[in-house]
């Protein structure tokens, strides 16, 4: 069994910010893979599905952003889960719009919704680090997250979010290479044919291909070491 959790903020007046996007992903796997309608439960949202045969739930903490390791914690005892089989989908302000890296173990680097989570549940889980810029100044931070995605926006989002629910039955399997892959395959096409517009078919499967690679190793030690 897996736990992939969303983060954001409840309510509409957030629903679009960037600071949601963690939402915003479970929202589009849960659609795409036909799991259970949300239903509340461990002081968030719960949905319940499979994703190439092995049970998965989806949690959308409700405690605000700052407190999302109290739902964490909760639904990952309740389903005597380990961190290891937790999953993380978040905003990332280092990383460019439509960038999206899989970390596995480390810090917070300041996401207060990851520092929570750290506290109630240790470091050792995955995340899925989805990319929404950088304001460029730290004063920006805050009302920058705590903004909707702009309509130019819309098109890379869309994208993201399609080629994260794709891969989201590799991240059950641990395989890491399949699901930089399936992102890349919704996202790098798009990116390509503006920068090559005669070459646009290598560069999705060669760009994603080496970090990839380089990730899978550390998932396994994670898991042979803290399960």
């Amino acid at each position: 069994m897996k736990l992939f959790v969303g983060l954001g903020n409840p309510g509409d007046k957030y629903a679009g910010n960037r600071h949601n996007i963690g939402f915003m992903a479970v929202d589009r796997i849960r659609e795409d893979h036909g799991f259970a309608p949300w239903r509340a439960k461990f002081q968030g949202q719960v949905s319940e599905g499979k994703l190439d045969g092995e049970k998965v739930i989806l949690l959308k903490p409700e405690t605000f952003m700052n407190l999302s390791g109290q739902s964490v914690g909760e639904a990952m005892r309740f389903y005597k889960l380990d961190s290891t089989d937790v999953t993380v989908f978040h905003d990332e302000l280092d990383l460019a719009p439509g960038k999206v890296k899989l970390k596995l173990g480390g810090g917070h680097a300041g996401h207060n919704g990851l520092r929570s989570i750290h506290q109630h549940i240790s470091p050792h889980y995955a995340r899925v680090r989805l990319g929404i810029g950088h304001p460029g100044h730290k004063d920006k931070v805050s009302p920058y997250v705590l903004s909707n995605f702009a309509k130019a926006d819309q098109d890379w989002l869309d994208d993201v979010l399609r080629g994260v629910s794709d891969g989201a039955v590799h991240l059950v399997d641990d395989d890491n290479a399949k699901f930089t892959n399936a992102v890349a395959r919704r996202v790098g096409p798009a990116t390509s044919t503006k920068a090559a517009p005669a070459k646009p078919e290598p560069k999705p499967a060669e760009t994603p291909a080496p970090p990839a690679e380089d990730e899978r190793s550390p998932l396994q030690k994670l898991v042979d070491k803290f399960k």
